[in-house]
């Protein structure tokens, strides 16, 4: 199969000023045609270092795909550095020129600026990649030895039309049409860490029939990736399929979909099922549980809605929670955890309640209630239930994780067997 390294290029990139996306989206389109993308780097702006770059790249695969430094300005140091380590000298191409004063005509200028002549400077014995969607076309320089850089732009648009139109057809051709592609299935898990979880696989934490797993930990819990590389599509569709059948199988309860699925959309789909509706009741989270589920179309019919308890007199007044059990127990604490629930059923007539109340820091932590420290409470017509977690995390992530661990009490109350 087809090897390549994927370059960007800009400062902007490289200072984190701007993330990444081209880098991202080509790997995923190249997979998908079946191409390897076997590293990706950034650099800035710096002829040398674009060089440098290239020029190791080539030498480990003899394959490159750059993005980004084919514009007018002064920044724009990709073709000139590229066709130096080529050795070809940069020439105008007046069929470019021609092109980008008709492009700039069809925008409405009366004129092309001077500086986008640039962009007619062609390496020579270089290759045109037609770009329809701007004014800067990609560029496909090879050496005698076969090994070859595809310069694209970096304006993501542009970028992406190109791929589709011009590069990927090409690189087809250039593969000889071999059949092959790689392809991924993800399968989501939550409320088991990362090493608990490899061990709970067992065998398959090694890799599922021969395709390598990848472990993706983050705050909503740990995806497990499988892939499937060099087969023809529909080999390695079957392939995923039985994979992810068995990685399911063993993981049980703690999978709740696979990439894209949302556990609050999974909470709404239960509840719609089971014919039931859900409000909330919130502190340390401050309305982010409320926020995930409204951001779900069609939420309305299944959400009632909630109350952001933030302060023990709101605690007190909207949701009944009792002053003594706040003295004695604490805000954050099991008691009053399950009176917030309560508290919320009872005042909105939902059918289920979620309440939240914990130390998401930085202060506010101590011995016996460090930060990160989380009661969630589930009241439904099946019982009640409470739950002490204590997160990872800075205050943004232990109130993300406080709200996926919500959502997965409720998946679990909602569907029993789980």
């Amino acid at each position: 199969m087809l090897q390549v390294e994927i370059l960007t290029i800009g400062d902007e990139l490289l200072l984190g000023y701007t993330v990444d996306t081209n880098a991202a989206y080509l790997a995923r389109a190249l997979a998908d045609a079946g191409i390897i993308v076997s590293r990706r780097a950034t650099v800035g702006d710096d002829a040398t270092e674009i060089a440098r770059a290239v020029a190791e790249a080539l030498d480990r695969t003899g394959a490159v795909i750059t993005t980004g430094g084919l514009g007018p300005t002064a920044d724009d140091r990709t073709r000139p550095a590229i066709a130096a380590l080529f050795g070809r000298e940069l020439r105008r191409d007046e069929g470019i020129v021609a092109r980008l004063e008709a492009r700039f005509r069809e925008m409405g200028y009366a004129s092309m600026p001077p500086a986008n002549l640039v962009q007619a400077m062609v390496p020579e014995g270089a290759r045109l990649l037609a770009n329809g969607h701007g004014t800067a076309p990609g560029l496909w320089l090879e050496d005698a030895r076969g090994r070859w850089v595809a310069m694209l732009p970096g304006v993501p648009r542009e970028m992406r039309g190109m791929l589709a139109d011009t590069l990927l057809p090409l690189l087809h051709e250039r593969a000889g049409g071999e059949e092959g592609v790689v392809l991924s299935r993800t399968l989501r898990t939550t409320g088991i860490g990362e090493s608990a979880l490899a061990e709970h696989l067992g065998d398959l934490a090694a890799g599922v029939n021969g395709l390598p797993l990848a472990f993706l930990p983050g705050w909503e819990g740990v995806d497990l990736r499988v892939t499937a590389r060099g087969m023809p599509r529909a080999d390695a569709e079957r392939a995923l399929e039985e994979a992810v059948s068995m990685l399911r199988e063993r993981v049980g309860h703690r999978a709740y979909g696979e990439i894209g699925t949302d556990l609050a959309a999974v909470v709404l789909d239960a509840c719609r099922a089971g014919g039931v509706r859900v409000a909330t009741a919130e502190s340390c989270t401050g309305g982010m549980l409320g926020a995930r589920l409204t951001a779900i179309a069609g939420s309305s019919d299944v959400y009632v809605g909630g109350v952001v308890a933030y302060d023990n007199s709101i605690k007190e007044r909207l949701l009944g929670v009792d002053a003594r059990l706040l003295r004695e127990h604490g805000a954050v604490s099991e008691p009053v955890a399950l009176a917030m629930a309560r508290g919320a059923r009872e005042r909105t007539g939902a059918e289920i309640a979620i309440s939240i109340t914990g130390v998401a820091g930085p202060g506010g932590g101590s011995a016996e209630k460090p930060v990160g420290t989380v009661w969630i409470a589930v009241v439904a017509p099946a019982g009640e239930r409470a739950s002490r977690r204590v997160f990872p995390g800075d205050r943004e992530e232990i109130r993300r994780r406080a709200t996926q661990g919500a959502l997965d009490m409720v998946r679990r109350t909602l569907q029993p067997t789980l």
